[in-house]
């Protein structure tokens, strides 16, 4: 379907490259090395839970907390006192649950041992659902899975691409079939949604 790399081409002359994810408070624009460490791929992990049901700013002050509490780490998560690891991610909401989530995302993170997880893997996780496991795949592994949000659903209702009943699965299988499978097309392309939802 060529109205979605229309889409796409809308979107990237309108903002340019977004440098999606930031990795410890720093953009990269048109740099897809990213994560570049393995504390780096932890940290776009842990960024993708402590965002559900809540805004970036929020998640970054949770971020900044976590690293200045040195617990940038899965074994210092699971190591660390619950109260504090609570406190330092209560700007991101819902801080009872994601430190349960951080758990047990940090036990699997540490068993992986490196190995690129399987979606599957992901969703078989307490408290990760499909947006969040494609996030993680797409943006710390570096795997061609596209993430679909609500500012996804919203824009392409607007122009008539999906009905208002689609699905998760149907919105992904949508772009993954008429895009080619790149990794960093995928960021490029979730990123500049968010751009145009926010806006």
């Amino acid at each position: 379907m060529d109205r979605i790399r229309r889409l796409y081409d809308e979107l990237y002359t309108k903002y340019g490259p977004q440098g999606w994810w930031p990795v410890s408070g720093r953009y990269h624009p048109d740099d897809y090395s990213y994560p570049k460490t393995k504390k780096q791929r932890f940290e776009i992990c842990i960024g993708a839970i402590l965002t559900q049901n809540t805004n970036w700013p929020n998640v970054e002050k949770a971020l900044i907390n976590l690293q200045k509490n040195k617990l940038f780490d899965a074994k210092k998560i699971l190591d660390a006192d619950e109260d504090l690891l609570k406190a330092c991610i209560r700007s991101a909401g819902y801080y009872n649950q994601k430190a349960k989530k951080l758990g047990i995302f940090s036990q699997f993170f540490i068993a992986q041992n490196k190995k690129i997880p399987l979606r599957d893997q992901l969703l078989a996780l307490w408290g990760i659902g499909p947006e969040t496991a494609d996030s993680i795949l797409l943006y710390a592994y570096m795997q061609p899975e596209f993430v679909v949000d609500a500012y996804t659903k919203r824009i392409l209702l607007k122009r008539k691409l999906i009905n208002e009943n689609a699905t998760y699965d149907e919105i992904k299988k949508l772009f993954e079939k008429n895009l080619p499978k790149k990794f960093e097309l995928y960021q490029e392309f979730h990123a500049l949604i968010v751009e145009e939802g926010k806006h």
